[in-house]
């Protein structure tokens, strides 16, 4: 990859300073006194599901899934998150060699990713695209704190993921199941869960469950233990029937299929997706207010 004029092609914090913290320390702090607050439950983990809104909402639900992760075993991080901004069909890697945060550089995989590129199934994005989506950089604070012990060792693939038409998903599952099935190598999932209210367009609400946001949660924790069953073909049919705004289903879906070719090669008895926390940026009883869901999952097998 051809760096610009001698000098590393770098990604912003563009989000810095609005979604989350740009002052270091501040940011060391809050990230130090949610992983601290999380429960050490399932690990090591192989992948995980967390939230991508800002750390304010959804710092101490993201903070559940990291704190799975064990460092000394992971050598590379893959960031697999939905792209907000540009539509996409199909999966695009950044252009960038170094992603910035407020703690320190993350350098990417430029050799995994040339391999990926060759593929033909991977489209290079325009850093203007990296760095105005934010999925991907809302995980990156959160690795470079939990990988700080290992931090001049470990490098990123960040992959957004568009629409995975036709058998799109099984295919790109084909060729990333031999990174996740290599337990050096970490997955980061970035997705929140319903988004509800008419600003959103979608106002799904069952009485039965009670309150809306009691509604959304049910909604929710039927999608989540979909995942769990590891059944891609089951996610898209609950998101088909439902349409629960699960704004990261495409990497969801996914990850689905890259453990199923896993699962297709090999036994594996002892392999278990959990989710470990669960929340709403607000708890919505009227239909004129809002709320957006996170979750916290991990892969382990």
């Amino acid at each position: 990859m051809a760096s610009r004029e001698g000098k590393l092609i770098c990604r912003r914090a563009t989000h810095a300073g609005s979604w989350y913290q740009s002052d270091a320390r501040s940011l060391d702090n809050e990230l130090t006194q949610w992983l601290n607050q999380a429960e050490l439950t399932l690990s090591p983990a192989r992948a995980i599901i967390s939230p991508h809104a800002g750390y304010r909402f959804c710092g101490a639900t993201a903070a559940f899934a990291f704190k799975q992760i064990i460092p000394e075993s992971v050598k590379r991080v893959f960031i697999l998150g939905p792209s907000h901004h540009v539509y996409l069909t199909g999966c695009g890697i950044t252009p960038a060699e170094v992603y910035q945060t407020p703690l320190y550089d993350l350098k990417i995989d430029t050799e995994v990713i040339d391999v990926l590129i060759k593929t033909g199934e991977f489209k290079r994005l325009d850093l203007s695209v990296d760095e105005e989506e934010h999925s991907i950089e809302m995980q990156l604070s959160f690795i470079a704190k939990v990988m700080e012990s290992k931090k001049s060792s470990f490098t990123l693939v960040p992959i957004m993921v568009g629409e995975l038409k036709g058998d799109k998903g099984i295919q790109y599952g084909k060729i990333l199941s031999p990174y996740l099935e290599n337990p050096d190598n970490l997955f980061v999932i970035s997705s929140d869960f319903c988004h509800w209210g008419s600003r959103f367009r979608f106002t799904y609400y069952d009485k039965k469950c009670g309150d809306i946001y009691q509604s959304i949660e049910s909604l929710d924790k039927m999608g989540m233990d979909i995942i769990e069953s590891l059944n891609a073909e089951s996610f898209i049919e609950y998101l088909s029937q439902y349409g629960n705004t699960i704004c990261g289903r495409n990497p969801i879906t996914l990850l689905l299929h890259t453990f199923e070719c896993i699962r297709a090669r090999r036994i594996l008895p002892n392999s278990k997706l959990k989710f470990l926390h669960y929340s709403q940026s607000s708890q919505v009883k009227d239909l004129s207010d809002s709320s957006v869901s996170y979750a916290a999952g991990v892969l382990t097998f």
